[in-house]
């Protein structure tokens, strides 16, 4: 199953090795992003860090673990999907997720937070959906 793959999935398996971690790492998935995904991290590096309790190492280590699960996405190959994502989503930042949902083959957009629901284009896969496929 190919999903794209919301910031805030990530944020949380950085966060905590909880069911969020345990599904990035199921070989059963295969996760994409647009490249956003690494400026967002880096801007709430920092945070996550604090929430985390551990160390500048310690977060490079677990990123460069999880981001191994990911594969990213250039803007090239979304671009062409940017107007109508922006008629989708009324928050500008998920704009490059959905975008990158209409260019390319897959099942949907993993995330948890609600706006991603008020479209209707694209299937959304929160946390609970994908435990009872694992």
């Amino acid at each position: 199953m190919k999903l794209i793959i919301d910031t805030n999935r990530l944020i949380a398996s950085l966060i905590k090795n909880s069911i969020s971690r345990k599904i990035l790492l199921y070989k059963g998935f295969e996760f994409i992003s647009p490249e956003i995904i690494n400026e967002d991290i880096q801007k709430y590096k920092q945070e996550i860090i604090s929430k985390a309790n551990i160390t500048n190492e310690n977060f490079a280590v677990l990123l460069n673990m999880l981001m191994k699960q990911i594969v990213i996405c250039q803007k090239v190959e979304y671009k062409d999907s940017l107007d109508e994502a922006k008629s989708l989503i009324i928050d500008i930042g998920d704009v490059p997720f959905i975008a990158l949902a209409l260019a390319v083959e897959n099942e949907g957009i993993w995330s948890d937070d609600k706006h991603f629901e008020k479209q209707n284009m694209i299937k959304v896969w929160k946390t609970s959906d994908l435990i009872r496929l694992l």
